[in-house]
């Protein structure tokens, strides 16, 4: 059903109304924000935000964390700023550890807490945060996961992240996927299409500089245990299930069976769903690192993640440094 919803099935027009106040209210609120009516905060750290203009997952935190490595490797002081979403903290802004359960601060906030070795911090409330992690953990340069259409804070650089879905059936929620218009697109400074093929579709008729992400696939870790690896020539010859709790679970089970693996059946799960002892099979399981680091207590002994990382053209990361370097970001060479 979320598919033909996604496609822009004929009864989704039933929702147009609910759609025409969506669009009014977001207009509305631009035009409060771009008039100087509602504040927007600008603290003393660059921002990038890393976001995208529909709903669902289309593979951000792969970006986020290949930006946070980029320019810790040049000396910045790096931090990430999410909104925590699934998680239930007690209190904001709260600075995320690999130690956190995902229950509290979210699953993404926990997974680039082990990841990126830089500072990540969650908070509803994007601009509290993001002084959190200018004034208190002198962070100079502020990767914002998601956010794109939080314009409370300002940003020096918008990256869009999209998938093979594109933008869908092009309608506004709720009626289609869309957060703001196929115009949104033209106005970011780039977009990265996170896809299979190797095409690259023009979306802005060359307005905006778009590039293809590939993900490179680590080794197999243990669920259970993170520092065991195991490769995977191992488990061709075994009977797989693949389980995904993201925003296209076809799109990791499609993944794992390019790289020749046997996949006897698939368990797709809604975005960020809170797994239970129940819902992990027994026998060989793969899932992703998302899912793994919230499943590190309830698995048994044969589940097993796989790491991915992001692999972009170096002109993406030229032209976000030229960005940063004209507002006046320092790094070294």
């Amino acid at each position: 059903m979320v598919k033909r919803w996604y496609a822009g099935h004929p009864l989704v027009w039933l929702l147009s109304p609910l759609a025409i106040l969506f669009w009014l209210i977001s207009a509305f609120r631009r035009f409060l924000f771009s008039t100087g009516l509602k504040k927007v905060y600008r603290g003393r750290a660059k921002v990038i935000v890393v976001g995208n203009i529909s709903v669902g997952g289309n593979g951000k935190t792969p970006v986020v964390l290949a930006l946070a490595q980029y320019y810790r490797e040049k000396g910045v002081r790096v931090g990430i700023l999410s909104r925590g979403y699934g998680g239930k903290s007690s209190y904001y802004p709260r600075q995320v550890t690999a130690n956190d359960d995902a229950s509290e601060v979210g699953d993404e906030p926990r997974l680039l807490a082990i990841r990126s070795q830089v500072p990540v911090v969650i908070d509803p409330i994007r601009r509290r945060g993001a002084d959190y992690l200018s004034s208190d953990l002198n962070c100079d340069l502020i990767i914002c996961d998601d956010g794109l259409q939080h314009y409370a804070l300002a940003r020096d650089v918008e990256v869009v992240v999209m998938d093979e879905r594109l933008t869908g059936s092009g309608f506004l929620i709720p009626m289609g996927p869309l957060r703001e218009g196929h115009w949104r697109l033209a106005t970011v400074d780039a977009i990265v299409h996170n896809r299979a093929d190797n095409t690259l579709p023009d979306l802005t008729a060359g307005q905006t500089p778009q590039y293809l992400m590939k993900l490179v696939a680590g080794e197999l870790c243990s669920v259970t245990n993170p520092t065991e690896q195991a490769e995977l020539t191992s488990l061709r010859s075994k009977n797989i299930t693949a389980m995904a709790g993201i925003g296209a679970p076809e799109r990791f089970f499609s993944q794992l069976k390019s790289m020749g693996l046997n996949l006897s059946s698939t368990l797709p799960f809604p975005d960020h769903h809170q797994f239970t002892a129940d819902d992990i099979p027994s026998g060989v399981v793969l899932m992703t690192e998302k899912d793994a680091v919230k499943l590190s207590d309830i698995a048994h002994s044969d589940c097993w993640y796989l790491p991915v990382s992001a692999s972009i053209d170096k002109k993406f990361f030229t032209q976000i440094d030229n960005k940063l370097v004209n507002a006046g970001l320092t790094m070294t060479p």
